[in-house]
């Protein structure tokens, strides 16, 4: 049997959705298991504790104890072990430990994720002890991979572009609806009068909230969902809906840069970066 494993990123809302909807439906590939990677100190941030800045120590709330603030911040784990179960797949959570974690902690993140339906939830150890941490992981990774899967799409392509990007909305993130800009109306209805209206979404949003803005943690509700503007990768398959502030990457020049970089080997100095 060959396995296959697929770092997708950027949680169930982002990354897990995108791959099931757009290259799982492209490739014809059929997921059997999602390993959703959560830390105590994740959960913490989405559960009301302070902001981190980097460079900057980590405030006590991070490295002592406070079964409140992953309590309250478990909302977020099991939100996104809801979405992957809606595509039908089992859930392993893996939670990764710091040495700053307690046993109570790792208990109740543990406990909390398999109360809102994950296969399992297994504490990893990787981090510090290498390979070894993580064979608990593999087992139950195995042991979810060999049940059955009822994998399924979360939307028809054949449904129109608004009702594509409404239901990744509602269904995932948790909107109440969407707002589209008319800008973004005008790209979906010219798409759509090209013939493009059947392709697959991918969505432009923060990985930081389950929300389009940033700084609301755990999990937003009944909020409007704003989609700014629609563009379309036609070569790649896709439209792409860009949400509240999301700005994208350029892409490659005709003739890109790297072809002006060089190493020179007697002074060691790289030249044409910059």
């Amino acid at each position: 049997m060959v396995t296959a494993l697929t770092e997708a990123g950027f949680g169930a809302d982002i990354g897990m959705e995108k791959f099931f909807n757009i290259k799982c439906r492209a490739s014809g590939l059929v997921p059997n298991v999602v390993v959703l990677v959560a830390t105590v100190r994740a959960l913490k941030m989405h559960g009301g504790g302070p902001s981190v800045t980097a460079g900057v120590p980590l405030k006590k709330e991070y490295t002592e104890e406070n079964i409140q603030l992953v309590a309250d911040g478990c909302c977020n784990l099991q939100k996104q072990i809801q979405i992957a179960q809606l595509f039908g797949v089992p859930v392993v959570v893996a939670l990764n430990v710091f040495k700053t974690d307690t046993r109570a902690e790792i208990d109740l993140v543990c406990e909390l994720a398999k109360r809102a339906g994950a296969f399992d939830a297994v504490p990893c150890y990787h981090w510090s002890i290498g390979g070894k941490g993580s064979v608990d992981l593999a087992r139950a990774v195995r042991a979810a991979a060999s049940k059955r899967s009822r994998f399924r799409f979360l939307y028809d392509v054949e449904l129109p572009i608004v009702e594509k990007i409404r239901t990744i909305a509602q269904a995932v993130y948790g909107a109440k609806d969407i707002e589209l800009s008319p800008e973004a109306q005008l790209k979906i209805d010219r798409y759509t009068q090209q013939g493009f209206g059947n392709l697959p979404i991918c969505m432009a949003k923060t990985h930081l909230s389950l929300s389009h803005q940033p700084d609301k943690k755990g999990v937003p509700k009944d909020f409007i969902l704003p989609i700014t503007d629609v563009r379309a990768s036609i070569g790649a398959g896709f439209i792409y809906p860009l949400v509240g502030t999301m700005s994208t990457m350029p892409g490659l020049p005709t003739r890109p840069c790297f072809y002006d970089i060089d190493l020179d080997t007697e002074t060691e100095q790289v030249k044409g970066l910059f």
